[in-house]
C-alpha cells in the first residue's frame, strides 16, 4: 500500500477567508457557517459539503436509487472472490457491513441520475479495490513504520503512542482525517484509531465518510477527479501512471457490469 496525503489540507481551510475564526463547539456567529472541521467563516469551504452548523448550502436532491440493489451480493462478492483465503480482509469485509455502513450517508451513490448513481457506486469500489487488493488488506503494509501525524494541527492532536497510517476500505491516514471521521462516525479516531481495524461497519464508514466529503463533491468532473481526491499528489500528472491505469481498469469493468457507460475523463 502506498502512502496517502490529504486533497483539503486544514491549514488551507483556516486561511482560506479573512472571516474565519476558531469555532467554539461550532457556536459561530450570525451568518457564519461550522464547516466539517469546526471553523466559522462564509463560502463553500464552510458552508459547504460537510457543513455542521449555520446558512449552510442546501444539500443536493437524492434519487430514489436502492444502494443495495445495486452492490448485489454477485457483484460484491465478484471482488471479494478474487483475494486469497488466507486474507485478513477475506473475513472482515463483508456485504452486510457496507450496507449498514452506507445507513448515515443518505447521499452515498443517490445524487443524480439512476446512471450517475451506478458509476458513482463502480467509481468507489474501484479505489476500494485498489486500496485494499480486492479486500484482502485492512491495514496498510508497513504503515506503522511510517510518519503520519501532522504535528501542526492543533485541532487534531495526535497520540505519540498511536499510528495514523492507512486502514480500511479506502486506507484512511493522517490525525486530521482521523480525528474528524471518529467525531463524525462516533468512535475516538486519535486514541483508538485501531478501530478502523477491528470493526468492519466502522471501517466502511470512514471509506463512505471520505467519499462523501472529498470525493463526491467532484465525481461529476469524471473518475479522473476522484484518483485526484484520493491520492493525487502520488498518482496523478505523470507521478504514477501505472496505479492510475489500475484503478481505471477496476472502474471501467466495474461500469461495465453495472452496464452504465464511464464516461469521460478518466485520467487525472
Amino acid at each position: 500500500m502506498r502512502r496517502r496525503l490529504p486533497t483539503i489540507l486544514l491549514a488551507a481551510i483556516i486561511a482560506a477567508g479573512a472571516t474565519a475564526v476558531k469555532a467554539q463547539n461550532c457556536g459561530c456567529g450570525e451568518g457564519l457557517c461550522c464547516s466539517r472541521w469546526g471553523y466559522c467563516g462564509t463560502g463553500d469551504d464552510y458552508c459547504g459539503t460537510g457543513c455542521q452548523q449555520g446558512p449552510c448550502n442546501a444539500p443536493p436532491a437524492l434519487n430514489n436509487v436502492s444502494v443495495a440493489d445495486i452492490v448485489t451480493p454477485e457483484f460484491f462478492n465478484r471482488i471479494l472472490d478474487v483475494a486469497e483465503e488466507s486474507c485478513e480482509g477475506k473475513n472482515f469485509y463483508t456485504r452486510s457491513a457496507f450496507l449498514d455502513a452506507v445507513g448515515p450517508y443518505p447521499q452515498f451513490g443517490r445524487i443524480g441520475t439512476v446512471e450517475d448513481s451506478n458509476r458513482e457506486i463502480a467509481a468507489f469500489f474501484a479505489h476500494v479495490t485498489h486500496e485494499t487488493g480486492h479486500f484482502c488488506y485492512i491495514e496498510e503494509i508497513n504503515g506503522a513504520s511510517r510518519d503520519y501525524c501532522d504535528q501542526n494541527n492543533d485541532r487534531y492532536p495526535c497520540n505519540p503512542h498511536k499510528g495514523y497510517y492507512g486502514r480500511g476500505p479506502i486506507q484512511l491516514s493522517w490525525n486530521f482525517n482521523y480525528g474528524p471521521a471518529g467525531e463524525n462516525i462516533g468512535f475516538d479516531g486519535l486514541n483508538s484509531p485501531e478501530t478502523v481495524a477491528t470493526d468492519p461497519v466502522i471501517s466502511f464508514k470512514t471509506a463512505i465518510w471520505y467519499w462523501v466529503n472529498f470525493v463526491q463533491p467532484v465525481i461529476s468532473q469524471g473518475f479522473g477527479a476522484t484518483i485526484r481526491a484520493i491520492n493525487g499528489a502520488l498518482e496523478c500528472d505523470g507521478a504514477n501512471p501505472a496505479t492510475v491505469e489500475r484503478r481505471v481498469e477496476y472502474y471501467i469493468d466495474y461500469c461495465n457490469q453495472l452496464g452504465v457507460d464511464p464516461g469521460p475523463n478518466l485520467r487525472c
